[in-house]
């Protein structure tokens, strides 16, 4: 597990570094964003984007912070906590403990999240909302934990949204890397929690879905914006820097990789010099930046 410093950084990118707290920050207006990391990895890299060999990352002066010293691309599976409006949200939950996963070093999983969660701030009861950008393992893994020979909401008083499409698909695909459904997302309907939602929908005055199919068919990223400022939590439609040089490099993840490869290039497009502040929910610190033309290409500007 990689440590890193707690820069609170605002929409135009200054940071502050706020003392030894491993927690990364970012205020947009009136919205406070804490990222809590269950883990980082360079572990995964080569089955999700083997086009990313450590020669070709090397050759790309700004991707310093998001590989390993063997040139190998990092990962972070993290949760990011939005404050606003009174709201405390949690997009996004990791991939959970004492799940039965086919991926060996997810399996059973023993980790310290909700210990990370209590240290960055913040109770389970004060979550009010539960926002999963899409149904992969490593995004709803903490909707739910094993309590009293069961499956339980991790966050007792939320509402936990999905995207419509995303469910529909999910209800009827199988699973790569074991019941992830049954575990982590059809307890939150038997427990009354689920509200399926569509792709656009908003959840207050500051933060609302954005369509971004391709990874999943029912994708979403999260825009923010308050007092003039704005940032977008990019779920997996951008797993890695990488992808903002090369974003014809779709995953192996993706259910559509031409979509998947459609929806980056036209994100970059649309938010390449404009001050949007861009989360990667996999980004490895400082894990946010802005999208900046950089000759025939972009890059990410941290």
């Amino acid at each position: 597990m990689f440590d890193h410093a707690a820069p609170i950084c605002n929409a135009g990118g200054l940071c502050n570094f706020a003392g030894t707290e491993q927690v990364l920050k970012w205020q947009i207006g009136d919205v406070r964003i804490t990222q809590v990391v269950e883990l980082t990895t360079a572990s995964l890299g080569p089955h999700l984007l083997p086009q990313a060999t450590p020669a070709a990352m090397q050759t790309i002066p700004w991707m310093a912070p998001f590989i390993d010293e063997r040139g190998r691309i990092v990962l972070s599976m993290h949760a990011l906590v939005v404050e606003s409006l009174g709201q405390t949200i949690v997009v996004d939950t990791c991939i959970g403990n004492d799940k039965s996963r086919t991926y060996p070093k997810w399996n059973n999983m023993q980790g310290d999240f909700l210990q990370r969660f209590g240290a960055a701030g913040f109770s389970l009861e004060q979550v009010d909302t539960v926002l999963c950008t899409h149904m992969h393992v490593d995004h709803v893994g903490w909707n739910t934990r094993w309590q009293d020979g069961a499956w339980q909401p991790t966050f007792p008083r939320a509402e936990y949204l999905f995207a419509e499409d995303e469910w529909q698909y999910w209800r009827q695909q199988s699973q790569e890397y074991g019941p992830v459904i049954e575990d982590s997302v059809q307890p939150i309907f038997d427990a009354g929690q689920a509200v399926v939602v569509s792709q656009q929908h908003r959840l207050n005055d500051e933060i609302f879905l954005q369509p971004t199919p391709g990874h999943t068919p029912g994708h979403v990223s999260v825009y923010i914006q308050s007092k003039g400022e704005s940032a977008i939590i990019t779920g997996d439609m951008l797993h890695h820097p990488c992808q903002i040089v090369h974003p014809d490099w779709s995953t192996t993840a993706d259910t559509d990789q031409s979509m998947a490869a459609a929806t980056r290039t036209e994100f970059l497009r649309q938010y390449s010099d404009q001050p949007v502040l861009v989360i990667g929910t996999h980004f490895a610190a400082p894990t946010a930046g802005h999208i900046v033309k950089d000759g025939l290409a972009y890059r990410l500007s941290y």
